[in-house]
């Protein structure tokens, strides 16, 4: 059941990019050859009367992609000047090149909303509920209902917050800020090294408020907060790589996504919903990051073009999105490593 798990929840979110890019390709007449479901060899294809686009079908269904008319910057001489991309306003080329990303944060947000207004909204206040003994948390003076608003001097705006810290922070000594009424103390505490499945961590011994409130209005209210919310945990996680607070062995390419699938599934369907809209953030994320090949690299030349008042040299930005492609490939096949490798620890 995993693998279909796998399928499904990356099939969606690479097609729903796609259909982003598709949908606001079409509003803007840009012409598009095809829009495929899934990849690999053909499966079936269709037309559409009066649609030049080719619907197809393949066989890996994992993701899809749009092929447009002027997409890579090239002269396609059998089409129409004014329904290649390049030859569109600026906003048009803009609204589609962002629709992929745009469409994805959407299926978050409703996907979140979903699972809000089945099973409650969960708070994301950093509340301490429970303190186990036998931890030198124990005796820190740590209290249950204490609101967590500072970890090793750094400021904590929520939970999400708060648990992407102390993952940085794992196996140190932490102290934390926490308010208590109208006052403020600080907890100084050590974590305790335990095996979980076989592999060692590390375990601090206490546990954040799972309260939750029902309704469609608090529901609402978390969907967006909690895009948000990853959204500013994706844009941490960039800035401790870069600096060096988190490996790049940390990250997890298909086979770790395969494995977080194949947990999440154990805990029933709503975890792999909410899986489903955390990499679905992941995906738009990523893509709006100034990566050549990704749209975020499209986006970043785009910008470039508007200062500068006429287009990067064609040829220029077809080289760097190419080099750009093969080291993110480099990328993946080491990831990839680090996954298997996390397999036989």
């Amino acid at each position: 059941m995993t693998l279909i798990y796998f399928i499904i929840i990356l099939g969606v979110t690479l097609t729903v990019h796609e259909f982003g890019h598709f949908l606001f390709a079409k509003k803007s007449g840009i012409y598009c050859y095809e829009f495929s479901i899934g990849m690999g060899p053909k499966l079936h294809e269709w037309h559409r009367k009066g649609d030049e686009t080719v619907y197809v079908l393949r066989l890996f269904p994992i993701g899809g992609y749009v092929s447009m008319a002027g997409e890579d910057v090239e002269v396609d001489e059998d089409i129409p000047e004014d329904k290649r991309m390049q030859s569109k306003p600026w906003h048009q080329r803009f609204l589609t090149i962002v629709a992929g990303v745009m469409f994805n944060f959407i299926l978050a947000i409703v996907l979140l909303f979903i699972i809000a207004l089945i099973s409650g909204a969960p708070t994301n206040r950093p509340i301490i509920d429970t303190i186990e003994k036998g931890y030198d948390v124990t005796d820190s003076g740590l209290k249950k209902g204490d609101l967590i608003v500072g970890l090793n001097g750094d400021k904590i705006v929520n939970a999400d917050d708060f648990m992407l810290k102390l993952q940085v922070s794992a196996g140190e000594e932490i102290t934390l800020k926490v308010k208590r009424g109208d006052k403020y103390h600080d907890v100084t505490f050590a974590p305790k090294k335990v095996k979980v499945d076989g592999q060692e961590g590390y375990k601090y011994g206490f546990s954040l408020s799972g309260k939750t409130t029902h309704g469609v209005l608090a529901a609402i209210q978390y969907a967006f907060e909690k895009t948000w919310s990853l959204l500013r945990q994706m844009a941490l996680i960039i800035y401790y790589l870069a600096t060096g607070q988190l490996s790049l062995s940390s990250l997890a390419g298909p086979i770790g996504i395969f494995t977080i699938i194949g947990e999440s599934a154990k805990a029933g369907i709503l975890n792999l919903v909410y899986l489903t809209a955390y990499i679905s953030i992941n995906v738009g994320f990523i893509n709006l990051l100034p990566i050549p090949a990704f749209d975020g690299g499209r986006l970043f030349f785009l910008i470039v073009e508007k200062i500068k008042g006429s287009p990067v040299d064609a040829k220029f930005e077809n080289t760097v999105h190419a080099i750009g492609f093969i080291l993110l490939m480099i990328l993946m096949v080491f990831i990839t490593y680090n996954d298997i490798v996390r397999l036989f620890q």
